[in-house]
């Protein structure tokens, strides 16, 4: 379906066959009306013609620039004031796009909650009472440590941080030591500037009691976890997708209608009629 689609685009904007024609009887007689009048008129008064180029009407170019517009808003609208056949694949595409972002928006939700609630229930049940939600890196964190681990070893006094390097607070405690420390393993002075900034560091990253949370007793668990974090993931990349489809679909409409109202207004001034049109059946036939 979006591959027939977007043929339907292509042939509307690039490859629709183009009929261009001189105007019909009523334009013909038009013309010789003139002629005539031209004729008498340098009889009457022996002065040479002037010739007069056809203008689109006031209402005309209202009704074109309003066509852009109605482009630019709802794919398609501009084609129908037109009169062109490619508002079917504008609306098509609008409807589809739409549809597909709205179901993954609502399974990017359901994810969402979904992991959320698990990792509340279960990860985080014995940590702590209240377990507001963190924001997405703070599960994305999860999926790669099964444990946060402690955030102050120490009973009072000063902070210690986290030493267990497999947890996400002591790896956290550990890139602070590379980053600060000249030796990693040899702690400088609880005094000196080099402590000051790995502690400093520790604390704007590492999570504390009210966040904590444990995957180890529960694999099951944590493998559902892992999943419902994909499929949310999955889900809202596609619905950015559906977005960028459905921005194109407005910016292409919106084009679209511009160069028609164009091509309309050079072929009429010079006496010739547009037309375009989509093939249809030729994607019936498939």
């Amino acid at each position: 379906m979006p591959r027939v689609i977007a043929w339907w685009l292509v042939l509307a904007t690039l490859a629709g066959p183009l009929h261009a024609q001189r105007r019909g009887a009523v334009g013909a007689g038009t013309t010789t009306a003139s002629s005539n009048e031209c004729v008498l008129s340098r009889r009457a008064l022996d002065q040479p013609c002037a010739r007069v180029a056809p203008t689109l009407t006031q209402a005309a170019a209202s009704s074109s620039a309003w066509s852009i517009a109605a482009s630019a808003i709802l794919p398609g609208s501009g084609q129908v004031i037109l009169s062109t056949d490619r508002a079917l694949a504008y609306i098509a595409v609008e409807a589809f796009a739409w549809t597909a972002y709205l179901n993954h928006s609502i399974e990017y939700r359901r994810g969402r909650d979904g992991y959320r609630d698990l990792a509340s229930r279960v990860a985080r049940a014995t940590y702590s009472v209240v377990r507001p939600h963190g924001d997405f890196e703070y599960y994305e964190r999860m999926t790669h440590y099964p444990e946060a681990g402690r955030y102050d070893l120490s009973a009072g006094g000063g902070l210690e941080p986290e030493i267990d390097s497999t947890t996400y607070n002591g790896a956290v405690w550990l890139l602070a030591r590379r980053t600060y420390w000249a030796d990693p393993s040899m702690p400088p002075d609880t005094t000196s500037p080099e402590w000051e900034r790995a502690v400093a560091f520790y604390r704007s990253r590492a999570y504390d009691q009210l966040y904590r949370w444990s995957w180890s007793q529960t694999p099951v668990e944590y493998s559902e976890f892992k999943g419902l974090i994909r499929e949310s993931n999955d889900a809202n990349r596609r619905a950015l997708q559906d977005l960028g489809v459905i921005i194109a679909n407005h910016v292409l409409s919106t084009v679209d209608a511009y160069i028609t109202v164009r091509l309309r207004r050079v072929t009429e001034a010079n006496g010739f009629a547009l037309r375009g049109s989509i093939p249809f059946s030729l994607f019936l036939r498939h």
